[in-house]
């Protein structure tokens, strides 16, 4: 049987510590599995299961970003797992596409291995997912019944509960709303209320929420039409920089790439990266 990969798994041997091997029978191999592998057996086990799913931007790309957030979610108490080489895309690039069926077949698959794994909640980092699994996932998947989560109400509630503390930041700093987390989805204030906790100071952009202007990255813009994703992202940098604000944070992965390459007086980062940064001016 395949096994969930649940995190900081350093301390065990060998391939103990790989995700997907398969689990020996043999008695001296036992010996090896200690305290790490004992927790991986009981929540593979568990009828109920939090999944992490970073989304394809941040699994294959933004390695440094799922870090960020894994370790964020433990350091707030979240016991989650993750099943990297058993989940499929989420369905988002091929939906958008006019692909329905082959959408419907990888998400009838994404829950049968979610099924197989007693997951009950999946926390997503990434917007496109978040609206693919808690918008569209019910009409393409019959008896569809997993509570989806973005993590930026994950955080916010965290901070809000006293489980997680922010960083102390003395700085500017003005957001991006992401189209998939923004206008489609209706999450403006979670990311705002984290970014407050921080102690660093919100410049909004004179188009914001609602009115936001699209990064210029999604559905397949970038891919196909380099130029005018390149074009739209230096506008809303410049949007950025008139706030007078040291930061340009987003909270959607191919919104901080796309305008981290086109930027230039700001710094654009990742929530996440803005949760590890250490106090001070930056």
């Amino acid at each position: 049987m395949a096994q969930a990969c649940h995190g900081n798994c350093d301390d065990c041997p060998g391939s103990v510590h790989a995700c997907g091997h398969t689990i020996s029978n043999n008695i001296k191999m036992r010996a090896y599995l200690g305290g790490c592998m004992i927790k991986k057996l009981k929540n593979l086990f568990r009828t109920e299961n939090i999944l992490y799913y970073p989304g394809c931007l941040i699994k294959f790309v933004g390695t440094e970003l799922e870090e960020n957030y894994k370790k964020i979610l433990s350091a707030a108490g979240i016991d989650f797992i993750q099943l990297h080489e058993l989940e499929l895309c989420c369905g988002s690039p091929i939906l958008n596409a006019g692909h329905i069926r082959e959408a419907e077949e990888i998400a009838e698959k994404n829950f049968r291995v979610f099924k197989e794994h007693g997951i009950t909640k999946i926390i997503t980092s990434c917007p496109a997912c978040y609206k693919t699994f808690s918008q569209e996932y019910p009409k393409l998947v019959k008896g569809w019944n997993i509570e989806v989560e973005h993590i930026t109400k994950t955080i916010d509630s965290a901070i809000k509960a006293g489980k997680l503390k922010a960083p102390e930041l003395n700085t500017e700093v003005t957001y991006h709303d992401p189209c998939h987390l923004g206008r489609h989805s209706g999450i403006y204030d979670e990311p705002r209320s984290i970014i407050k906790a921080t102690g660093a100071k919100l410049r909004e952009m004179r188009l914001s929420r609602e009115n936001a202007l699209c990064c210029g990255a999604g559905s397949g813009v970038k891919s196909n039409y380099p130029e005018l994703a390149n074009a739209a992202a230096k506008e809303r940098v410049e949007m950025a920089k008139d706030t007078k604000a040291k930061m340009l944070v987003t909270t959607c992965p191919m919104c901080y790439y796309n305008l981290k390459e086109n930027a230039s007086g700001i710094e654009v980062v990742e929530l996440s990266q803005l949760l590890e940064k250490k106090g001070g001016r930056k």
